[in-house]
């Protein structure tokens, strides 16, 4: 909610621990990277104050900026896969769901065990996946665990970790992020959750990231492979939709490579 003073805070009754204390250290981690962030001006156990925003109409040139902010942000690294903002040592969290705080020395091992498997139990008892299903999930996990696209990525990057389009928040000014569950991560994941949800001017968010960072060739192939994690997410407590898509990217990835080397 807005208050009189410019400020807009969020207010979570009976929050759980590092609730908001993890938003506001990874909103801190980006802007120390050099992204554009919502600054925090106040943070407790049952909410956060921030500047509040000015809304603004999106536009190709802002687009443009956005992604070449992205791609300075991801440069900036990360310690681990799975590593937490610097200076927080507490649960991590996307939306309102814990995130696993586990790391681990390569990406896909990483990202099978603490991205996408912890949240199928809640997607099955939710009824959205069905146990068949979700073992399917898992066979994809094995093919990413195995490490057969690891070599797409040279290292952690600094991530968003939440980029759909409701927390990239459009401004006269440009892009400003807001509600990450920032981690070091892999950068095509970032930029796959944008494809899924939808993004204004996507092709020009994707020219300018181009222009700053390069990207394994064949990331177009490897964009449902990293949409495992935010339709696991959802798929967890939005609906049976969300898991339809889920076991479609995970058939896919079992297909593309469950018997291939090629990334």
């Amino acid at each position: 909610m807005s208050v009189g003073d410019g400020s807009f805070r969020k207010h979570r009754a009976g929050a759980p621990p590092g609730f908001f204390e993890a938003e506001a250290a990874g909103l801190r981690w980006l802007a120390a990277a050099g992204g554009r962030v919502v600054g925090v001006l106040e943070v407790g156990a049952d909410g956060i104050v921030m500047e509040r925003l000015e809304a603004a109409r999106p536009t190709a040139a802002c687009a443009a900026e956005f992604g070449r902010m992205l791609a300075l942000v991801h440069a900036a690294g990360a310690s681990e896969y799975g590593s937490a903002p610097d200076g927080y040592h507490g649960q991590l969290y996307i939306g309102a769901r814990p995130m696993g705080s586990g790391t681990a020395p390569t990406w896909g091992r990483f990202y099978g065990q603490e991205r996408v498997r912890p949240f199928l139990p809640a997607a099955v008892a939710a009824g959205h996946l069905t146990e068949t299903e979700a073992r399917e999930v898992e066979q994809a996990c094995e093919v990413v665990e195995s490490g057969v696209l690891d070599a797409t990525v040279p290292g952690p990057a600094r991530i968003h970790g939440d980029l759909w389009s409701g927390n990239v928040f459009w401004t006269a000014d440009g892009v400003v992020l807001i509600d990450p569950a920032a981690h070091g991560g892999h950068p095509e994941t970032d930029l796959a959750m944008l494809e899924l949800f939808g993004c204004p001017f996507l092709e020009q968010v994707l020219a300018g990231y181009a222009a700053v960072a390069d990207l394994a060739p064949g990331r177009d192939e490897r964009v449902p492979v990293h949409q495992l994690h935010p339709l696991a997410v959802h798929a967890a407590g939005h609906g049976r939709g969300y898991g339809v898509e889920l076991v479609r990217a995970a058939r896919y990835t079992v297909e593309r490579w469950g018997s291939s080397p090629v990334p």
